[in-house]
Order: structure tokens, then C-alpha cells, then sequence
């Protein structure tokens, strides 16, 4: 054992233990490109489509309810105290649906294969734009990136950052032509070139694929 932490989460305390454990290798060899999203957390090159929790979303009208009625409260009473164990406890069940959604996401793509490519992407500009703000911090982008990392060491997969400027998205992944403009309103790809018709977030995961192969 390495080393062990103790924590308070709302009004339970939890103790975790840090210790080494031996590298797997699995010996998966096959290469996936994961796209991630708002509408879905994450769409894989395979053409598996995994909905986030989006858990905030769900709570959001209980937790503001919540809090609106606390600020009733006198500061340090024993009913002031009650309310707000009542909303750290919501806050604590909000982020525990949100990870356990993305621990499930990051072992499957982790045991399941050799080579996972992701997006760079940049979330803090992206939150900037503050009609998508809440919806990208409800899926964790970091949070997952920091799962996949520690994951696909564990069990033998490798992880690859893509630049975050290549054009995952406006690229065909059939022909390789690559479009000038693609909004974000545009779901569906449709290549002038080729023909190919496809969901934009797919061919977008499938591009990611073929930086590797």
C-alpha cells in the first residue's frame, strides 16, 4: 500500500487506499476513434452510441428548489445546518451518476481495445459559450480524459491525443475530401465528392480511427 486518503463527502466519510498494482496486457490490437459530444457523451468509430448521464441536467430544478428555500435559513442553525447537508447530499449524488457513467465508458474502451483515439479538445473555450457551458460541464470532458489515461495504462491499451486542430468533422472519412464549412446545427455529414451520407459525430469517430492505422 502506498498511501491512504480519508475524506468527507456530504455527511459521510469515505477512506481510499492508493497501492501498486501489476500492468495487464490483454493483447487487444484493434484501434477505435471516440468522438465526444454534448448530444451524445460519446460516439466510437464501431458505431456505438453512448448517452451521457447528464445528471445535473435531471437534478437541476430539485438543487435550485433546494437552495432557493435555504436562504431562508438563519446562518448556523440547526435548520440552516439540515438544508445544507440536504443539498451537499444532492450535489454528491449528481457527481456519483456522472462518474459511474463515465468509469463504465472508460473500462469498456480500455479492456476492449488496443488503441483509442481522442480529440484534444479545448474545454475551457468551449466554455465560454454559455448556452453549451452547463451541458459540457455535465458530461466531465477532463474527467473522462483523466479515467482513459490511468485505465489504458492499467490494462495495456494506448491512448492517442489527436491534434486538436485536425478536422475530424469536416472531413469524409470515405474519400478524404474536406469540407470548407460545417456548422454545428449540421448532424448529418454529406460528402459533394463521394456521396457518403453519415451522422456527423461517426464520421468524425472514424477519422480519429484512421490517424493511427
Amino acid at each position: 500500500m502506498k498511501s491512504c486518503t480519508i475524506s468527507r463527502q456530504a455527511d459521510r466519510w469515505f477512506i481510499s487506499f492508493r497501492f501498486d498494482v501489476e500492468q495487464k496486457e490483454l493483447g487487444n490490437a484493434s484501434v477505435v476513434g471516440v468522438d465526444l459530444g454534448i448530444k451524445a457523451l460519446a460516439t466510437i468509430s464501431t458505431g456505438e452510441v453512448i448517452l451521457g448521464a447528464k445528471s445535473y441536467n435531471k437534478y437541476a430544478a430539485k438543487l435550485s428548489r433546494m437552495q432557493w428555500l435555504n436562504r431562508h435559513k438563519v446562518i448556523g442553525s440547526s435548520n440552516g445546518q439540515k438544508a445544507q447537508i440536504k443539498i451537499a447530499r444532492l450535489h454528491n449524488k449528481i457527481a456519483n451518476i456522472r462518474k459511474d457513467t463515465l468509469h463504465k465508458l472508460t473500462t469498456l474502451l480500455a479492456k476492449n481495445h488496443g488503441v483509442i483515439v481522442v480529440e484534444d479538445l479545448n474545454v475551457s473555450g468551449m466554455m465560454a459559450n454559455h448556452k453549451l457551458a452547463t451541458s459540457i460541464a455535465d458530461m466531465s470532458f477532463f474527467e473522462f480524459r483523466r479515467q482513459l489515461t490511468y485505465k489504458c495504462e492499467l490494462y495495456g491499451s494506448k491512448l492517442v491525443i489527436a491534434d486538436r486542430w485536425f478536422p475530424s468533422s469536416k472531413t469524409c472519412s470515405n474519400c478524404g475530401t474536406k469540407k470548407e464549412t460545417l456548422s454545428y446545427g449540421e448532424r448529418v455529414f454529406e460528402c459533394s465528392h463521394c456521396g457518403l451520407v453519415i451522422d456527423r459525430d461517426l464520421n468524425a469517430a472514424i477519422n480519429l480511427s484512421k490517424t493511427v492505422s
